[in-house]
């Protein structure tokens, strides 16, 4: 078993479990690997080593244009997708609709999620209906094996 650190373009880092290098590398070509965090496929490699000596050695700059996400920073964010998972009824693509039926009191009141398009978001937001983003990853879709 090989474990690899891996990095998308986003600077979400995480950790991956391969079979083999061949393993890694047809799974990456074939876009199956990607970020929990964003669902971004852009992953690579990270440098990493059983052990490094970097006595006397400066810490090279970090890259300006990529956000780092602290570990524990992407646990809480994790957790708090896993509450919503867990606390609110999928809809799936007729949220808007929902959502539209449940602030005008035509549907009972709960916590409901799913698929709406940018014009749809913004349509819900111009009517007063408060709605939010919130992209999940698709390994929290799907129960683990």
């Amino acid at each position: 078993m090989k474990v690899l650190d891996l990095q998308c373009p986003h600077g979400h880092s995480f950790e991956g479990w391969f079979g083999s290098e061949d393993d890694f590398q047809s799974q990456l070509a074939r876009q199956l690997v990607e970020c929990p965090f964003c669902g971004d496929t852009a992953v690579v490699k990270k440098l990493s080593a059983p052990r490094l000596n970097l006595g006397g050695v400066a810490e090279p700059e970090a890259r300006r244009d990529v956000a780092v996400v602290e570990p524990q920073m992407q646990a809480a964010w994790m957790k708090m997708v896993r509450h919503v998972l867990a606390n609110t009824e999928d809809v799936g693509a007729k949220f808007a609709e929902e959502a539209r039926r449940i602030h005008y009191g035509e549907s009972a009141e709960r916590s409901i999620r799913g698929q709406a398009s940018r014009e749809e978001t913004e349509s819900l937001l111009e009517e007063g209906i408060a709605v939010m983003p919130l992209p999940i990853p698709k390994a929290l879709k799907e129960p683990l094996q």
